[in-house]
């Protein structure tokens, strides 16, 4: 009996040693600035710092802003058309006539300027309303393209920070586990512990390589995908949650957050721009239909006279209202307004199937959110429950009642709770952020929000 308590005494001693060796990335550091030398590799960026990047660098941000800054010169193009034309024109000729009276060689001028301004043109009119509605939609549209990228973004900086714990998760475990193996080996060559244990704990290792390799691709990967936003290699350490903030949703209801998503919401707000472009278009097209009136000023001088004759100088003036009535087209003005009747009634269907589709993502992200904070706090609880666990397991093994496997599994299932747990969190603050992003709340503001819960750009020797 004393000879099998013995190496079960030194098992648990090694066990015990196990779990000295923790990732720090489990608990977010807040250690106090030190005014040493901080290295390159050392510093950290946070979540605001990649969002003022990628406002800058994102081609996603950068062609909406275009894009709505298009529609814009598409509505002074239209309001131009109900605007004063003017035209200037001058004209310089050698005129040589020749006849039984007259042989002679001058030069000729004139120079005329024109103004039209439009009295009645209910096409014109209602064209111009239908581009102001379209530069509504391409603003709206801009504000989602920004808010959906800034979603995108949070996704990759959470799954960095997750492929980055796991990585350390799995070198910390492997770590612990090696050096258990190792003095287990040296045991087992003293006939002093059980081969199954050694091929056990060798087995782990073998699968913990095997993991890391996996986790360190992984984290590469997703460096990959933040730097295809921001523009740059994104190599410093990213800033983690702090573990002194409670995160949790607004006290808002979940019927607050459907109303103010149907109100704020980017993308119903262009559906709604859209079906008002489409009412205007058909306006415009009905307006083929009706007559157009011009106001048309005009002042000539010339020297020219009949049959390019040359004459004295001669200045005219004509002041006019010309009306223009439409008749028969073809059948093409009819037509259009057909078509573009369908379109209103598509634009309206749009608009529908929007506010359902904002409806049900508000409804998912709040539900979403609300659950992850019950998890977080289940995942806490689980965490502890490890631990203590682990430490029951470890006491157990110096009695003999337990094998070093045991021991082993108890460590494992620690190693995975601290993974859910900040898993959970990552989750959580993802879909807040999808939240704000179909509530019409998602902003600049709304990122520093978040960011107040990451731990700030500091790193303690």
């Amino acid at each position: 009996m004393i000879v099998r308590l013995f190496p079960c005494l030194i098992l648990g001693s090694l066990a015990l040693s196990a779990h000295a060796i923790e990732p720090e990335l489990a608990e977010p550091s807040g250690g106090t600035l030190r005014t040493s030398t901080i290295s390159k590799q050392d510093y950290s960026v946070d979540l605001m710092q990649l969002y003022r990047e990628s406002r800058l660098e994102d081609p996603r941000v950068i062609a909406s802003y275009s894009k709505a800054q298009s529609g814009v010169e598409q509505e002074n193009q239209a309001f131009g058309s109900l605007l004063p034309s003017l035209t200037a024109n001058a004209g310089f000729n050698r005129i040589k006539q020749n006849n039984l009276q007259v042989d002679q060689a001058y030069d000729s001028r004139n120079y005329t300027v024109g103004l039209t301004q439009p009295l009645y043109n209910k096409a014109a009119w209602e064209n111009y309303q239908h581009f102001k509605s379209l530069t509504k939609q391409a603003d709206s549209e801009s504000r989602e393209a920004q808010a959906e990228a800034t979603v995108d973004l949070a996704q990759r900086y959470f799954a960095a920070l997750a492929a980055d714990d796991e990585l350390e998760l799995v070198q910390a475990e492997r770590k612990a586990t090696q050096k258990n193996l190792d003095r287990v080996s040296a045991l087992y060559s003293k006939q002093l512990a059980m081969i199954t244990d050694v091929l056990d704990l060798k087995s782990r290792v073998d699968v913990l390589a095997a993991q890391e390799v996996d986790a360190r691709n992984q984290a590469s990967l997703s460096r990959v995908a933040l730097s295809e936003i921001i523009g740059r290699p994104v190599k410093e350490k990213l800033s983690r949650v702090r573990n002194d903030v409670e995160l949790k949703v607004s006290t808002d209801s979940l019927e607050r957050w459907v109303d103010l998503a149907i109100t704020a919401n980017p993308s119903i707000k262009a559906s709604e721009s859209a079906q008002e472009a489409a009412e205007a278009a058909l306006r415009a097209g009905k307006g083929g239909h009706y007559p157009t009136v011009n106001l048309n000023l005009s002042a000539q001088q010339t020297n020219e006279g009949y049959n390019n004759s040359l004459a004295p100088q001669t200045d005219s003036y004509v002041a006019g209202v010309g009306v223009q009535i439409p008749i028969y087209s073809g059948g093409s003005t009819s037509a259009r307004v057909r078509q573009l009747y369908q379109d209103q009634l598509t634009a309206e269907q749009q608009l529908v199937a929007t506010r359902r589709q904002v409806v049900k993502e508000t409804t998912s992200a709040y539900l979403n959110a609300d659950s992850s904070v019950e998890k977080i706090r289940a995942n806490r609880n689980a965490l502890a429950s490890a631990e203590q666990s682990r430490i029951a397991a470890e006491k157990a093994f110096t009695y003999g009642v337990v094998n070093a496997v045991d021991v082993l599994s108890a460590v494992q299932n620690e190693f995975e709770a601290r993974r859910n747990l900040l898993k959970t969190q990552y989750d959580f603050i993802t879909n807040l952020f999808i939240l704000n992003r179909w509530a019409g709340k998602l902003s600049e503001e709304s990122v520093e929000s978040v960011n107040v819960w990451l731990s700030s750009n500091v790193y303690t020797k």
